[in-house]
């Protein structure tokens, strides 16, 4: 048994056969100027913060051979799984399929589509591109997850109170295992982000747990020496 501290109460793993690092959408169209986030008009330094604490999770998950598993936001180059609605919501000059400093806002395989480099994918880990806000519609993740038995899933990445929670609450009512890291997600409104976490652990974890990244680390840690 792992027990990690967390709120509301403590996370716990069976062992380490079940369960996946999730990172949600740390594409360059969200975290470089010239993207959709900047297109919308928000302040996408801020979401730069966190890929330290991202890498460090990346290399114990790597070490220790454990899934790992990226989403991205985007839609085919004819836009065919973009609905209008979300293509003219924002009242913004780029639109989704426009062409920016990126590429087509939003596409998939264009550059500003892609993860950003310091986080790129390894051969085999997992990518799951998805047309929505969660990364469970209309997306081959469930079969994924089915696949090998994953039951509990860490959640990283951007935006917390968008794409982050969206999936994670999907994840829940699927009977995943939840818990977010604190400090390896985040938002272009610091508020949302907190009203999130704050969401998600009440009422005695109704979407899932919280916790700092330093918890995890020190409890794969400790559960890797035990092992040895």
């Amino acid at each position: 048994m792992i027990s990690i501290p967390a709120q509301p109460y403590n996370y716990e793993l069976l062992n380490l056969q079940n369960v996946a690092l999730v990172i949600i959408d740390m594409q360059r169209d969200f975290l470089e100027p010239g993207g959709f986030g900047a297109a919308l008009g928000n302040d996408v330094s801020r979401l730069r913060s966190i890929v330290p604490v991202l890498q460090q999770l990346l290399e114990t998950f790597r070490q220790l051979h454990l899934p790992i598993i990226y989403t991205i936001e985007g839609h085919k180059s004819d836009l065919s799984d973009c609905p209008t609605t979300k293509i003219n919501r924002g009242n913004s000059e780029l639109k989704i399929g426009d062409i920016g400093p990126l590429g087509r806002i939003l596409v998939l395989g264009e550059p500003g589509n892609a993860i950003i480099p310091e986080l790129e994918p390894l051969p085999g880990e997992i990518i799951i591109n998805k047309p929505g806000k969660g990364a469970f519609y209309n997306t081959n993740l469930p079969e994924k997850l089915s696949e090998q038995n994953i039951t509990h899933l860490i959640f990283t990445g951007v935006t917390t109170e968008v794409c982050v929670q969206t999936t994670m609450r999907e994840a829940n009512d699927r009977g995943f295992e939840c818990l977010l890291i604190e400090d390896a997600t985040e938002s272009y409104f610091p508020e949302f982000k907190q009203a999130t976490i704050e969401m998600i652990r009440s009422q005695g974890g109704i979407v899932g747990w919280t916790t700092k990244a330093e918890n995890l680390l020190q409890a794969l840690q400790n559960f890797s020496l035990s092992i040895k």
